[in-house]
């Protein structure tokens, strides 16, 4: 799904094949033109150089990629987050956002690294965790881990096969106390056991599934595996004790959290003394930067942010595509989205050229509405899931309403029942562009008839009021973990009882559709299966792809392994400060 991946780091799992993410602001009266007439450095673009933006490669990340020789011993990383939990297991629904997806790979165990194949292809063991996973059977299936005889957690116990067990059953669907982001590829396993010894795992499928390698990709510590902890027992505490990381947090608060060097690390030596995360609102960052307060920016977003950027003296912009996509949630379970042709009419009634134009006003960036929000538009396989864009105008979304009862009432607002027709926008922040988009919308509507009430929140209440479905129209950002990841992004986003379906509605048909992705090994067969289950889902009108934006990250110029990474997810321990 989309995920930009903020910095360095972003999970790769299919566990949690997409991570949420607040709809970040956009646009500015100021030009940022974007155009081919510079060869842009992976370090950055320099703010020495004074022309127009390039247009960067969508299968390249931008992210000065240093190998551990170029970079120094030492320093301190100082970065930026919208959000510090509350709940810290990024395993788990509350938790699965971006910004915990952030916090969560400096110190947790990631088994797998990616690269930047836009077809998924090139995903491997991560050596520190894995010396090695295959396929040892196809009929049945059946996945061989072994686990490095050095991984350990913190707490003194190896990590073993128990911990994939732990992580199946938090998974698989069965127990409904556990609440996993997507149970898929877990729900298709028969069991987990014990191989030669206690560091070899021996998964057995009921039936295949695909992509397998995305399967385990982090793991649940099984002293932390019972239902009741799994949910609730990281709220406010990031327990180092069940970790196996880099780095360990060393302090945490509501405001900022401090990570050091783990000293029970086996792998390669971090390089950073310090990584530091401050909590502050997104319209306060750029200043952080600019100021010298922090040391990137991963929330550029205007144009005003990027001219900013680009004029701080050891500054680079780096740019590329990202892997996140912009949406529209309708909460199917609140009493006015109940009904579909409302949120028919709603989707309808959208201008999405209009509230695009105003979220990249001055950016110059080409951003046709996306067509899918499992797959990025560069991506192989892509396709336009939308529903007939014929239909969606004023006119058509005032017949909708009128076919289901609705009478426009005197006040220039259909009703029904005597009730007149009224749904509430929720956005965060107070940023100027996020307030000008919820009256765009506000304008919008009313010129359907359908009354709007704007409900502002702050950034720190973004995931509380995702999770506990307090809105009922909602503009959100799902980030993407791996390229493959649309195999599981489907059944997570769009099954009628996915824990991360957060529009609350579907069917138990189009759930056999999603699913069948997952049983195809072949990739073209994997896209075509998940395209067709997606143009169903998308019908119900719970949710609606709004748009597909950059990735403008500022960084100190000698800030290496660290930037727009696009699908791949550098090592931790490699970040730092270039020699």
């Amino acid at each position: 799904m989309k995920t930009r991946k903020s910095g360095v780091l972003a999970a790769v799992s299919a566990a949690a094949a997409v991570a949420m993410l607040l709809s970040a602001c956009g646009g500015s009266s100021s030009e940022s033109k974007t155009k081919v007439d510079y060869v842009e450095p992976s370090s950055g673009i320099p703010s020495s150089y004074k022309g127009e933006l390039p247009t960067p490669s969508a299968t390249k990340g931008y992210y000065n990629q240093q190998s551990r020789d170029n970079v120094k011993d030492g320093g301190t990383l100082n970065l930026a987050i919208s959000e510090i939990g509350p709940n810290w297991n990024y395993l788990s629904t509350d938790g699965n956002t971006g910004y915990m997806s952030n916090l969560w790979q400096w110190y947790q165990p990631n088994l797998v690294t990616a690269g930047n194949d836009v077809s998924g292809a090139k995903i491997s063991a991560n050596k520190d965790y894995l010396t090695d996973m295959k396929l040892v059977s196809k009929d049945p299936m059946v996945v061989q881990y072994d686990i490095n005889p050095k991984a350990n957690w913190n707490d003194g116990k190896p990590i073993d096969w128990t911990a994939f067990k732990a992580t199946w059953v938090a998974y698989n669907g069965k127990d409904q106390a556990y609440n996993p982001p997507s149970t898929d590829g877990f729900d298709s396993i028969a069991s987990v056991e014990q191989g030669d010894n206690a560091k070899q795992v021996i998964v057995k499928y009921a039936k295949p599934y695909y992509p397998w390698q995305l399967v385990f990709t982090s793991l649940v510590n099984p002293e932390a595996g019972d239902a009741k902890t799994f949910t609730s027992g990281w709220v406010n505490n990031p327990h180092n004790e069940w970790a196996a990381g880099p780095y360990v947090v060393s302090s945490s608060s509501d405001s900022q959290v401090t990570f050091t060097p783990n000293p029970k690390w086996w792998g390669n030596k971090p390089k950073l003394d310090k990584v530091v995360y401050k909590q502050m609102a997104s319209t306060a960052e750029i200043n952080a930067f600019e100021n010298g307060e922090i040391d990137a920016a991963d929330d550029v977003s205007t144009a005003d942010q990027v001219k900013t950027v680009r004029s701080v003296a050891d500054g680079t912009l780096r740019m590329g595509y990202s892997t996140k996509t912009r949406v529209m949630q309708y909460n199917g379970k609140s009493e006015a989205l109940k009904d579909v042709n409302v949120r028919k009419a709603l989707t309808q009634a959208f201008d999405v050229a209009t509230y695009n134009k105003v979220q990249f006003k001055g950016l110059n960036w080409e951003a046709p509405q996306p067509g899918s929000e499992l797959l990025s538009p560069f991506q192989k396989g892509y396709e336009n899931n939308r529903p007939a864009e014929g239909n969606f105008n004023v006119a058509n979304a005032k017949k909708t309403l009128e076919s289901a009862g609705y009478k426009m009432g005197s006040d220039g607002y259909y009703a029904k029942g005597g009730k007149t027709l009224e749904v509430s926008f929720t956005y965060f922040g107070t940023d100027a562009t996020q307030q000008a988009l919820a009256g765009a919308y506000q304008a919008m509507m009313k010129s359907a008839g359908i009354k709007v009430k704007i409900v502002n929140q702050s950034e720190s209440k973004f995931s509380k009021t995702v999770s506990s479905g307090d809105y009922q129209v909602l503009p959100m950002a799902w980030q993407a973990t791996s390229a493959l990841g649309f195999v599981t992004a489907g059944p997570q986003l769009y099954t009628s009882d996915g824990a991360s379906n957060f529009t609350f509605v579907g069917s138990k048909e189009i759930d056999a559709m999603l699913k069948k992705a997952g049983s195809l090994s072949d990739y073209d067969e994997q896209t075509k299966a998940a395209n067709a289950a997606e143009k169903e889902a998308l019908k119900l009108y719970g949710t609606i792809p709004v748009s597909t934006p950059p990735s403008f990250v500022g960084a100190k110029k000698n800030l290496a392994n660290y930037g727009v990474t696009l699908f791949a997810n550098p090592a931790p321990e490699d970040v730092g400060w270039q020699k």
